[in-house]
């Protein structure tokens, strides 16, 4: 039988990244972590944590991270329907769930807000660009993301979500200024843009549809939505604005598109665990709920 409580130490050291932090969340020393994880791995006969900055799961411990996570959210439904385990009341457990900052920052956020305030859960939510949370799935570090991937990640289901759209978009001095000639090749390899972080490359995709060839671009890197468009209406660079974030600026003409007409829809999906708990089910109904009214049609 699998030590549960080396389980848990193993899960908070993957999902803190190190041993300190791990400690401190599971309320003990990092020595118990670390003792833990050892007659762990010596039981399973391999290691389990790469010990790094941050430290990361092997394959098996990527796999024992995942049965964690579900037995924590099995025993939580059954405490539930039987009270005599949890004479004091059903525990929140950490659910743990990737996402990309631009959907957190328009229509993610009030879709997990509400489900957390029914649900007896600590949300743990990881950002990520769209293009990489489901690495964080495969890694057994979360149970469910909001992913460009529709292929799913080992144990998982996939379901489409629908598109985010995003628009090219810069202070009207900016274009002005970077753009007099129009928007090309040469124009874009001057112009600043904007990034969210080295993964983000909405920029680099946009102006190889555009330009039909790749560019490569001078870059600002912003990893806040909120400062992304803040940034561009003050005349940092040029990028892709989420519309949702943007449409205000756009209809008061604080931003322009480069290019009217040349917005680059990102299909996202939903990737979960497969038979996790119905914690797990409800959140999913809460989040492609929201996704029907924020996002185009998939």
């Amino acid at each position: 039988m699998l030590d549960y409580a080396a389980l848990a130490a193993l899960s908070a050291v993957v999902r803190e990244g190190s041993f300190d932090r791990a400690a401190r969340s599971l309320h003990v020393t990092p020595s118990a972590v670390s003792q833990r994880i050892r007659s762990l791995e010596e039981r399973v006969g391999c290691a389990l944590v790469v010990r790094d900055q941050p430290c990361r799961p092997t394959e098996t411990g990527r796999r024992l991270c995942q049965h964690a996570d579900r037995v924590r959210l099995l025993e939580q439904a059954l405490e539930g329907t039987v009270p005599a385990l949890a004479p004091e009341g059903v525990a929140r457990v950490p659910l743990p769930v990737a996402v990309n900052a631009d959907s957190l920052a328009t229509w993610f956020a009030p879709a997990v807000a509400a489900f957390a305030a029914e649900a007896p859960v600590l949300m743990d939510i990881a950002i990520d660009d769209q293009d990489h949370t489901a690495e964080w799935l495969r890694s057994g570090a979360v149970l469910a993301a909001v992913t460009a991937s529709a292929r799913p990640a080992a144990g998982c289901n996939s379901q489409p979500l629908g598109a985010m759209r995003y628009c090219a978009a810069a202070s009207p001095d900016f274009v002005a200024r970077h753009f007099p000639h129009g928007v090309n090749a040469a124009s874009l390899a001057r112009a600043p843009s904007l990034v969210f972080n080295p993964k983000d490359e909405l920029q680099l995709q946009w102006a190889r549809r555009l330009c039909r060839r790749h560019v490569e671009l001078p870059r600002h890197t912003l990893p806040s939505p909120q400062a992304f468009v803040t940034a561009a209406v003050a005349g940092m660079g040029w990028g892709l604005q989420p519309q949702a974030l943007a449409a205000q600026h756009l209809e008061d003409g604080s931003l322009v598109e480069l290019v009217p007409g040349s917005a680059l829809n990102v299909a996202l999906y939903w990737q979960q665990a497969r038979a996790a708990s119905d914690v797990l089910a409800g959140l999913t109904r809460r989040v492609e709920a929201a996704a029907r009214k924020a996002l185009l049609p998939p």
